[in-house]
């Protein structure tokens, strides 16, 4: 780098700004005037003619990667998703949780609890059904019914409500949206299941995070999602065990 010639006694002040690899190091270089030479002053730790070190940002502040991919190797994509491997080494029986004032029978055979124009957050949710043996059971019916995304039912029809079969291999998948919140109430998804031939087993599913969960008399964490999110909206997981 070269310097322009000082005139006379008079000092002036040069500043230049070093720029490294993609990021930023600015450094105020002073140029004093002694004994006809200009002296700068080192830069940082790096050595005399060596290029500063770029800054590299921490693994831990860059943003997630939402909905890579989902628990057990599933795409996270809804429309590709499917129930994860059960771990039979980690079961634990689903909760027998109160039906509410607002279930309604005869719910219509659909596995898209949506309508068209209906607002909220898209959910799926995946799974299987298995015994405490962690055996399938195929051919048990689901019956599902919430809240709107206002945190109302409906109670004249059946708007959020369905039922569906799992399949052979104990599997189900059914799209909704996420229920909103009443006085009282954490989010929540009321489920009866009965299989083949045995009870009915009346529960409820819970959102992870949700602070309300602590407030919720009936809340159980035995009956939490796994969600995962995903560009096109939540992925959620359960494992019936009868």
């Amino acid at each position: 780098m070269n310097f322009r010639p000082l005139s006379g006694r008079r000092r002036s002040a040069r500043s230049a700004v070093l720029v490294a690899s993609a990021m930023l190091v600015a450094s105020a270089m002073l140029v004093v005037a002694c004994g006809g030479r200009p002296v700068a002053p080192a830069l940082s730790a790096s050595p005399p003619g060596s290029p500063a070190t770029p800054m590299t940002p921490s693994p831990a502040s860059a943003p997630p990667s939402a909905g890579a991919v989902a628990t057990g190797g599933t795409p996270a994509g809804l429309a590709t998703a499917t129930a994860p491997p059960v771990d039979c080494s980690a079961l634990v029986p689903t909760p027998a949780l109160t039906e509410g004032p607002y279930f309604t029978a005869g719910s219509p055979a659909k596995t898209d609890l949506r309508e068209p124009g209906m607002e909220g957050t898209t959910l799926v949710v995946v799974g299987h059904v298995v015994d405490r043996s962690c055996n399938p059971v195929a051919g048990a019916v689901i019956d599902v019914w919430q809240a709107d995304a206002a945190g109302t039912y409906d109670n004249a029809g059946y708007r959020l409500r369905g039922h569906l079969e799992s399949g052979p291999d104990g599997s189900y998948r059914f799209t909704t949206i996420v229920p909103g919140l009443y006085p009282g109430r954490t989010e929540h998804i009321h489920v009866k299941v009965t299989p083949p031939g045995g009870p009915t087993l009346t529960t409820q599913l819970f959102f992870p995070g949700v602070s309300q969960n602590d407030e919720d008399g009936i809340f159980d964490a035995a009956g939490l999602l796994t969600i995962t999110e995903t560009p096109d909206g939540l992925l959620g997981a359960y494992t019936f065990v009868l």
